[in-house]
């Protein structure tokens, strides 16, 4: 695993292997990324990343210049690494938060430029994180939610739902704020 691209490029990230992570692959983050440079300034954004694990998606926002990363997992071990290798980087801008993702949904008030998550692919009710991400207004305006997951997932009928990308084993379905609005 490591950072693709920024100020901290091909840096090789060395998490525990004891942690209950499934990494955005290199090759599907990379891709992704490359969607992402022609759409945002990421030296203005501020993300969230959910289920954020080992922080991989935090660290690439930081290494492109996100003054702003909320990071949110409940595994206090993913975040003890996150907010290590985020000090041996020096990207102050990571914030790491110990809370379930739907409990977090339901109480956050600011807005985002970008939310990315990565639930587990097995997990139900992934659905739900579409929902309170609207129902919520946690989006700013051109902002978009992307969701990782397994090929077994749609979101396709979702009001909110863009377009869908494919990377290997690796699906992100985008939503945003243009459609229907």
């Amino acid at each position: 695993m490591r950072i693709v691209s920024g100020s901290h490029k091909g840096r090789r990230l060395h998490p525990p292997k004891n942690l209950p992570v499934r990494p955005t692959t290199d090759f599907a983050k990379e891709s992704l990324f490359n969607v992402l440079n022609n759409q945002f300034d990421f030296t203005e954004m501020k993300v969230l990343d959910l289920f954020s694990g080992t922080g991989s998606i935090s660290l690439e926002f930081a290494s492109r210049g996100c003054p702003r990363v909320d990071a949110v997992d409940m595994h206090a071990a993913c975040l003890k690494f996150l907010r290590e290798i985020s000090i041996q980087f020096g990207f102050d801008g990571i914030q790491t938060i110990k809370a379930d993702v739907f409990n977090f949904l339901e109480r956050s008030k600011r807005p985002y430029d970008l939310i990315f998550a990565d639930p587990p692919f097995d997990m139900p009710r992934k659905e739900t994180i579409v929902e309170l991400v609207f129902k919520n207004a946690l989006l700013t305006e051109n902002a978009w939610l992307i969701v990782e997951h397994g090929a077994d997932t749609s979101f396709d009928t979702h009001p909110h739902f863009e377009q869908k990308r494919r990377y290997g084993h690796v699906n992100f379905s985008f939503f945003g704020m243009s459609v229907n609005e």
